[in-house]
């Protein structure tokens, strides 16, 4: 299963990258409080920490996407990226796994686990083949 699509590591990358910025990086860096209402989650008064948090985790995800799109090009540095993209989607399951289990996220934030542990399997599948 690991890497039996390897051979299409570059195109996955491309494809995470642009994804990554456009359905993360992007609108969660400019537009944090309409991102946190798309997913359901009850918006405080106080929206600072709220937006400043948002931004920062819009910033991390919209690097994520640029290096993947970097890392598409680069056979050598993929092996790298992969590894950490995967270390990314496990964490992102393990806390979105806690947040269900103490009922502390909207649904949406819920079902995004299985949206996680896809990405993590797709990962695993597009592994790069490592050259002999």
């Amino acid at each position: 299963m690991i890497g039996i699509w390897g051979n299409h590591s570059s195109e996955f990358l491309f494809v995470v990258g642009v994804s990554t910025l456009l359905i993360f990086g992007i609108p969660m860096a400019i537009w944090p409080i309409q991102w946190a209402k798309t997913l359901r989650w009850v918006i405080p008064s106080q929206t600072e920490l709220a937006v400043y948090y948002g931004r920062c985790l819009g910033c991390v995800a919209f690097v994520i996407g640029v290096f993947g799109v970097v890392a598409s090009g680069g056979p050598t540095v993929q092996p790298f990226y992969f590894q950490f993209l995967l270390t990314c989607w496990v964490l992102m399951v393990v806390v979105h796994i806690y947040g269900a289990l103490k009922r502390i996220q909207p649904i949406t934030e819920t079902y995004e686990i299985g949206f996680w542990f896809s990405l993590t399997i797709l990962t695993l599948m597009f592994w790069p083949s490592i050259p002999n």
